[in-house]
């Protein structure tokens, strides 16, 4: 069972320390056992979480052996780290352990040294304060998550639960990530200024709003050969307003939302069928294999061929 720990420390935000242990006890495997183990750990018996104490069950020697180590963020984001937490962080990255933060955590995470020359999130509130106490840390503003490999930083609030999606499935697949989503109420996907390896078979779409049914066709549609003013036809609408609707309901533009949708699909289709990565790009609608390559590529980090060795 892979086990994570949970550093909570002086006035942790217990949101951000909930969310992991809501998502993780959840998880459960195809046979029905559970996927994790918890571990709450601290430097001392009590710590201060704003409205309430909490006891932790688990000191810094709950850290050693875990498989994954789980930093919750804090209101004082530049608060002194204490020198046995950041040794401890360090021992835990120099044997491999996994290692991600939630919200402000990026700071202790920065303030032990493991993201030195990486690209982090945080929450966009304290981006530049992150930016200017490490300018060897390139922080990103704009993304959900940030997934180096060993060292995974997320945005605030919601954007721990993207983050615990993902390392599920990295750790036990896309159905598995799938059930604990919906357990927790929560959409696999959202949409974001990040690609996401979180996949689910339909691109999100704002319930309720004028695009909806556009983006329904569009769905319906991705291996099509579309242009701007063809989405903007569909909509009965000008290419102007089309792009003013896009920004403002989904966050992106028409174009950029079909490339994601596209590669959402690619993702499902090398995961679920034995199809060459020629066909899968004809069949999402890129023009050629070297278009396909180099956008999935660049959406998801990884080439077709090693996303299907990784989530096959």
């Amino acid at each position: 069972m892979h086990t994570i720990a949970l550093l909570a420390l002086d006035r942790v935000i217990p949101f951000d320390l909930s969310t992991p242990i809501e998502v993780f006890s959840r998880t459960r495997l195809p046979d029905g056992r559970p996927g994790y183990q918890i571990r709450v750990c601290a430097q001392r018996p009590e710590i201060d979480a704003g409205t309430f104490t909490m006891r932790a069950p688990w000191g810094l020697d709950g850290l050693k052996g875990a498989d994954t180590i789980i930093v919750p963020g804090t209101a004082d984001p530049a608060a002194p780290l204490d020198p046995a937490v950041s040794d401890a962080l360090r021992t835990a990255a120099a044997n491999g352990t996994r290692i991600a933060s939630i919200c402000s955590g990026t700071f202790t995470l920065a303030a032990g040294g493991l993201l030195v020359g990486l690209r982090a999130a945080t929450h966009w509130v304290a981006a530049d304060l992150l930016a200017a106490a490490h300018p060897d840390i390139e922080v990103d503003p704009d993304v959900l998550y940030v997934d180096n490999g060993q060292i995974l930083t997320s945005a605030g609030a919601a954007a721990g639960l993207d983050l615990c999606l993902h390392m599920i499935r990295r750790d036990y697949g896309s159905a598995v990530a799938a059930d604990a989503a919906r357990l927790s109420v929560m959409p696999l996907e959202r949409e974001g200024g990040q690609a996401q390896f979180i996949v689910h078979h339909h691109a999100p779409a704002p319930q309720g709003s004028v695009l909806e049914p556009l983006l329904a066709w569009l769905q319906d549609n991705l291996g099509s050969d579309l242009a701007l003013a063809d989405i903007a036809a569909q909509g009965g609408t000008s290419t102007r307003t089309l792009i003013r609707r896009f920004r403002e309901q989904t966050g992106t533009t028409p174009l950029q939302w079909l490339h994601r949708a596209r590669i959402r699909q690619a993702q499902h289709l090398l995961e679920t069928t034995h199809h060459s990565v020629e066909r899968i790009g004809t069949q999402v609608g890129f023009g050629s294999p070297t278009a396909f390559r180099e956008r999935f590529k660049k959406t998801t980090g990884v080439s077709p061929h090693a996303y299907r060795r990784a989530f096959s």
